[in-house]
């Protein structure tokens, strides 16, 4: 058996031992199960073959094993919407062939490992909606292939590391609602490809850089509820904004006239939807 597909079912329990020596598999789903309860055995490392893990939309509780690093053939790892505790295991660095890896709206904590770093064929990061604590790996600025990083409604803190600036394929970056602080690093100019940039609800001071204006893809500006001080930059004038949010700063001086144009109602809350491909990877792990 290669394929096993039980997405949207009334299972319940525990995951039977049973699937743990199905050892050719390739895709295993078992996401929106809603009364699929338990732990995530160390036996699931014998599943060596996996290309797509689904285990979300139920309530696995217990720590994600690091068995799962033996993974190393996975391209989609899904364990969001869970009960899971614990930290993310460094181990979790072995799995070099991953695109997508969901572990968001569990009970994870302690900090991001720096073996995340390892993961450079990733795409999709969404770590958000946990208890993570602790600073941003500057490693996270390997992962060039990255064009979604979520990693809001945390607990991180310290610096927004300037390596964030090689992320040049982003096309959302949501931070907000940590506790993260420091200035904006102006590296973030570098990343072109930005459509979404969220870093509300934090406690970042500084200045805006003015290195903001190369960002002339971005639609979705949230820097609100911030300490952020002085001018906003004259830069401004190259973006082409739909919604901005600089409210609750401490900001001063002109604005830039591009900015009466901007739509200043309250940017909608970041959708969480998945990507329209990793939708079709779910249901059709051919594709």
């Amino acid at each position: 058996l290669e394929y096993l597909d039980l997405f949207n079912n009334n299972y319940s329990g525990s995951i039977p031992d049973s699937l743990w020596v199905l050892t050719s598999l390739t895709s295993l789903n078992l996401e929106a199960n809603w009364q699929l309860t338990g732990s995530i055995p160390g036996a699931i490392g014998n599943l060596t073959n996996l290309w797509y893990l689904y285990l979300g939309n139920n309530q696995l509780s217990g720590e994600i094993p690091p068995e799962i690093g033996n993974l190393t053939n996975l391209r989609s790892l899904y364990l969001s919407n869970n009960q899971l505790s614990g930290s993310i295991p460094p181990e979790i660095g072995n799995l070099i062939n991953i695109e997508v890896l969901f572990l968001y709206n569990n009970q994870l904590s302690g900090s991001i490992p720096s073996e995340i770093g390892n993961m450079t064929n990733l795409q999709s990061l969404y770590l958000q909606e946990n208890q993570l604590s602790g600073s941003i790996p500057s490693e996270i600025g390997n992962l060039d292939n990255l064009r979604y990083l979520y990693l809001n409604v945390n607990q991180l803190s310290g610096n927004i590391p300037p390596e964030i600036g090689n992320l040049t394929n982003l096309r959302r970056l949501y931070l907000y609602a940590n506790e993260l602080s420091g200035n904006i690093p102006p590296e973030i100019g570098s990343m072109t490809n930005l459509q979404r940039l969220y870093l509300y609800a934090n406690e970042l001071s500084g200045n805006i850089p003015s290195e903001i204006g190369n960002l002339t893809n971005l639609w979705y500006l949230d820097l609100s509820n911030n300490q952020l001080s002085g001018e906003i930059p004259a830069s401004f004038e190259n973006l082409n904004l739909g919604y901005c949010h600089l409210n609750n700063n401490r900001l001063m001086g002109d604005m830039p006239s591009s900015l009466s144009q901007v739509v200043l109602n309250p940017a909608p809350e970041p959708q969480r939807a998945l990507p329209e491909r990793e939708t079709a990877v779910v249901h059709n792990p051919d594709k």
